[in-house]
């Protein structure tokens, strides 16, 4: 699965679609057009060239991760595998777990009605919402 050959070279969307960081290669893509992604510190194009070594803050939904490449491949394969492509740095780890703490706190101060609102009470939202 490693591709690790100067004459192939592997692009960015497409290491991070092997590496299951995002479900789709279009949406690695969009995802590092739209300066979610940064390689060596920098903003990234998606045909950028990459190499074992290099730093890449990744963001997923809410949490930025912050890892090492350390094998390449343009195949995507099982989890076990794609988690051997990288190695995320110990600073990344603490944030993130300080980011998720921080999610579920807010969940839990975020008011969260009992039930769903019926028919009449949603058209009512609906019509405080948008002004009608």
């Amino acid at each position: 699965m490693d591709n690790t050959d100067k004459a192939n070279p592997i692009r960015l969307d497409k290491w991070l679609w092997a590496a299951r960081f995002y479900k789709t290669r279009s949406i690695a893509r969009q995802m590092i057009e739209g300066g979610k992604v940064d390689y060596n510190g920098a903003k990234a194009k998606p045909s950028r060239t990459i190499e074992v070594g290099a730093l890449v803050k990744v963001l997923q939904g809410n949490v930025r991760k912050e890892v090492v490449i350390i094998n390449l491949s343009d195949v995507r394969g099982p989890a076990t595998v794609a988690q051997t492509l990288y190695e995320e740095t110990e600073q990344s780890i603490k944030i993130r777990e300080k980011q998720i703490e921080q999610i579920k706190i807010n969940a839990l101060l975020a008011p969260h009605p009992d039930e769903k609102p019926n028919k009449k009470e949603r058209r009512e939202l609906i019509n405080l919402k948008y002004g009608r």
